[in-house]
């Protein structure tokens, strides 16, 4: 995608508007970065209390499940909402310096990948306290992340370039990503259900993902073939969409900001 030559000055260049962002989001908390491992074991606190009771009996450790699927959604919502309005609130930059458009995409992503980090100490936590036993097949998780990551990627470049057309999209994608959520089962479970809305969740790329992480880290089995070819078909798929639409819009992208 780049030069190598300018390799070196675009990663600092992401590294360092990663590190604005995160600055920015914490700028007015006492807590800051802390924030990120506390906010998906209050959601599990939370979500626990409601569903456990009800869901028990099909779902051993119900917290680690609900925790597994909501790190996961966090990452890609995370990733694609701050993606989507970069290029209009990066416009002074685009104008001035003489940068790749890509660059913004990836440090909202990466931004998204480093809070990531910080949410996995609290899932790691929880591991312990629950007693989860260390599995092989947990080896096989940062596959799972990083598909996720270029799913999210691909989708990121998609938005981001609709945004700067069309700014309802923002309003619109926030209403997709509540039903998306419903559709992916990050707190119930999907063997409950049948007919068409049990194969509109099977399908669902980010369910996918999700029961995958799952199936290694509580388990101990490693995602069947068909998971795994939807996962990467999924991941590849939409990267390459993304990004081609992406590119074939910048010169339209320069002229609307």
């Amino acid at each position: 995608m780049f030069d190598k030559e300018n390799r070196k000055q675009y990663l600092f260049v992401i590294r360092e508007l990663t590190s604005r962002e995160i600055k920015r989001k914490y700028a007015r908390s006492y807590l800051g970065i802390l924030w990120s491992v506390l906010n998906p074991l209050l959601s599990m606190a939370v979500l626990s209390m409601i569903f456990t009771q009800i869901f028990s009996r099909s779902i051993e450790n119900y917290p680690i499940y609900y925790l597994t699927g909501l790190i996961l959604w966090q990452l890609f919502t995370g990733a694609t909402n701050a993606a989507m309005t970069t290029l209009v609130d990066n416009k002074t930059m685009l104008i001035k310096v003489k940068l790749p458009m890509e660059i913004f995409v990836l440090a909202r992503v990466y931004t998204a990948v480093v809070n990531l980090g910080y949410s996995l100490v609290a899932y790691v936590a929880m591991l312990i306290v629950f007693r989860i036993t260390p599995k092989w097949t947990m080896l096989f998780s940062p596959v799972i992340f990083v598909f996720l990551i270029l799913f999210s990627l691909g989708l990121s470049y998609i938005l981001a370039t609709a945004y700067v057309f069309f700014g309802d999209v923002k309003h619109l994608y926030s209403v997709v990503l509540t039903l998306w959520m419903y559709c992916s089962a990050i707190f119930y479970p999907v063997d409950q259900l049948s007919g068409a809305i049990r194969e509109i969740i099977v399908n669902n790329p980010i369910y996918n993902y999700i029961a995958c992480l799952r199936e290694v880290v509580m388990y101990g089995t490693l995602p069947s073939l068909p998971e795994i070819v939807r996962m990467v078909v999924w991941a590849v798929g939409m990267y390459i969409v993304g990004y081609l639409i992406f590119r074939k819009n910048k010169n339209n992208i320069m002229q609307k900001i």
